[in-house]
């Protein structure tokens, strides 16, 4: 009886930490429109390049920036996940393993995200959290892949005048993003118990919530999403309420 009061007091704790997260939208297309329609109509610009984009995605790319790759994507936006799905995903275990649902036409067994979307509520909603999701020209998403964020001291720019930079599978984001980026690693490991960060990393996104503070837009995109979302980014709201920038 005690094991079994045990068994329930755990799992009614992890669902109230859970639904700290995203609750509302279990659909990653819905969330983008959302984004598109309802936070950004007035801000059309992409976050780590800081690029203008119109209504039908279409980049208008800064002065000097150049890409070596992905050159067909340079001049469409893409949302991305900034922390990578894959780092969160990997938890699922029919994301690892695959799930007896997860069958093609053609009777062939997958696995990964396609598995993980299909047959996991709670995986649905954590792609589509609209907190984690950021307008990116699809060139420098491509680049960045699932790379984890790290200051690169003496690396050169792979973008030319955007200032990311990317070398052995690690990422330095330019100056502008780092601090949301950072409030959305803390936020997303807050909300999600099943992502934590390494030591490392919480050491880096730590300092960068300190040293880069949240600015006007950053403030106003948060509380976008949280009357969209149904819950709160704390790491945004209560830097923005104290700079009275809610």
């Amino acid at each position: 009886m005690q094991k079994r009061l045990l068994f329930l007091a755990v799992a009614v704790l992890s669902t109230s930490v859970w639904a700290q997260g995203n609750t509302h939208n279990d659909s990653f297309n819905k969330a983008k429109r959302m984004l598109e329609q309802q936070v950004y109509y007035d801000h059309r610009v992409t976050f780590y390049c800081e690029a203008s984009f119109d209504a039908k995605k279409k980049v208008k790319l800064p002065a000097g920036f150049v890409t070596e790759k992905f050159k067909d994507r340079a001049e469409r936006v893409e949302w991305e996940h900034v922390v990578p799905a894959e780092n969160f995903g990997r938890t699922f275990l029919e994301w690892r393993e695959g799930h007896p649902d997860c069958v093609n036409k053609g009777g062939k067994a997958f696995k990964g995200r396609k598995c993980a979307e299909k047959v996991n509520n709670e995986y649905r909603f954590m792609q589509s959290d609209m907190y984690n999701l950021y307008p990116a020209i699809g060139a420098v998403n491509a680049a960045r892949q699932n790379y984890r964020f790290q200051e690169l001291p003496g690396v050169q720019s792979d973008f030319g005048s955007c200032a990311m930079k990317i070398d052995n599978r690690r990422v330095e984001p330019p100056e502008n993003a780092r601090g949301p980026i950072a409030r959305t690693y803390l936020y997303m490991q807050e909300a999600y118990p099943r992502f934590r960060l390494s030591r490392s990393q919480q050491n880096l996104m730590q300092a960068w919530n300190k040293q880069y503070p949240v600015d006007q837009w950053e403030c106003t995109r948060a509380k976008r999403i949280e009357a969209i979302q149904g819950n709160e980014n704390r790491f945004v709201k209560e830097p923005c309420l104290q700079a009275k920038l809610w």
